[in-house]
């Protein structure tokens, strides 16, 4: 008998779609929607061409995507699995534009409503909700990635004011951004400061000649002798705790986008796989092929499973860094695996923008670097087994 008929569903083999609400499922439904009309016929262009849209950003921001998990000031406050599953939604389609919202999300406008004043967030937090300011996030520097304890970027007083000086590398909005979350040491330690991006002494620099996350702005922050008044510092904390909150809200999204990444990769090798011939059948019939497609099954439906599970720990405040560690690193390295095994099942087929899989294998080789590293999130899981930090 053909299982397909008795009421499995191939992409949601474990039935995770009953594990949602109706809000939930309503909201996964509308972001699907709007990739599939709206993204999914232009991305295989703007990647080709290495462009982002900037329009895009109020079509973002008008379904509510923008900061969504944030509460107030234009933001729509959903929970975090439906945070999650638009994610997973977006980067099915890409993982640049899904690299978009969680940058404008969960590393520009997190910050600013968590610790920032009031006047910050009223300034910022509904243009940015709406797409119409978009952010990024200065921390990551040319010689300090995975220790940003030995970011050189300085923040010194001059009176009432801050001047900062320094440079920031890899930075996903940088030249399309208005506003920039910059993270710099001053004598009392690591501080944020929002940075308006017309400020004199700023600039940027979009890097050129990449292979990966071209449908994304990727640039180089130049800050010489920024002066900011007095109440450009984000108030409400001092240290890396600030930057490191961030990351950690960023990578719950990734977890979830890894999983969206993963499935159009498996539903790209299902379908195709269904209509190639040869040998006078088609290529799913034969062993080595299904073999893949359990594989990527198994691959697509236990990360998506991880995903709403650490969401339903979120929710209810008991996620704790270290899974969302363990959901970066293993769904990230599951997605890779699954994008590569259906490149196989395409053939040559497999490296043109006609399909969406090369795209996704090559995004995803910057999804597993940044946030983290899958070395660095290894050892964060070491430590937590072992209690012993094994950084240095």
């Amino acid at each position: 008998m053909n299982k397909r008929s008795a009421g499995l569903d191939p992409y949601d083999f474990l039935d995770v779609d009953s594990l949602l609400d109706t809000e939930e499922r309503e909201i996964r439904d509308t972001v699907r929607r709007f990739v599939r009309e709206r993204v999914l016929p232009e991305i295989g262009d703007w990647y080709e061409r290495g462009v982002f849209p900037r329009e895009i950003a109020k079509e973002l921001g008008s379904l509510g995507l923008l900061g969504m998990h944030l509460d107030g000031y234009g933001c729509a406050g959903t929970n975090a699995v439906s945070y999650g599953l638009a994610c997973l939604e977006v980067e099915a389609g890409d993982s640049g534009l899904r690299s978009f919202v969680s940058v404008q999300g969960s590393l520009a406008m997190f910050p600013i409503r968590a610790y920032g004043s009031e006047e910050q967030r009223e300034t910022w937090l509904p243009r940015m909700a709406a797409g119409e300011a978009i952010g990024c996030f200065g921390l990551t520097e040319p010689d300090s990635g995975s220790d940003p304890g030995s970011m050189r970027t300085t923040a010194r007083r001059d009176g009432s004011d801050w001047v900062l000086n320094g440079t920031k590398m890899w930075i996903t909005n940088g030249g399309i951004a208005d506003v920039a979350v910059v993270w710099a040491r001053a004598e009392e330690g690591v501080r944020g400061f929002v940075v308006p991006t017309d400020t004199p002494g700023f600039s940027t620099r979009d890097v050129h000649g990449k292979l990966s996350m071209r449908a994304s702005v990727t640039s180089e922050l130049v800050m010489e002798d920024v002066r900011l008044p007095g109440d450009a510092v984000l108030p409400g904390v001092v240290g890396l705790k600030g930057p490191l909150s961030c990351l950690n809200e960023a990578r719950f999204g990734i977890l979830f986008g890894a999983a969206g990444a993963a499935r159009a990769c498996y539903e790209a090798a299902v379908e195709y796989s269904l209509s190639r011939t040869q040998f006078g059948k088609p290529v799913a019939g034969f062993q080595l092929v299904q073999r893949k497609l359990a594989e990527m099954a198994v691959s697509v439906n236990r990360s998506t499973l991880l995903a709403v599970h650490l969401g339903r720990l979120k929710d209810a405040g008991r996620l704790v860094p270290a899974q969302v560690s363990f959901g970066k690193l293993d769904n990230v390295r599951q997605a890779l695996d699954v994008a590569r095994e259906a490149r196989g099942c395409l053939g040559a087929n497999g490296i043109t923008l006609e399909y969406p899989v090369i795209r996704h294998m090559t995004n995803l080789e910057s999804v597993s670097t940044y946030e983290g590293t899958h070395e660095i999130h290894t050892l964060v899981l070491g430590e937590a087994i072992t209690g012993m930090p094994a950084y240095r």
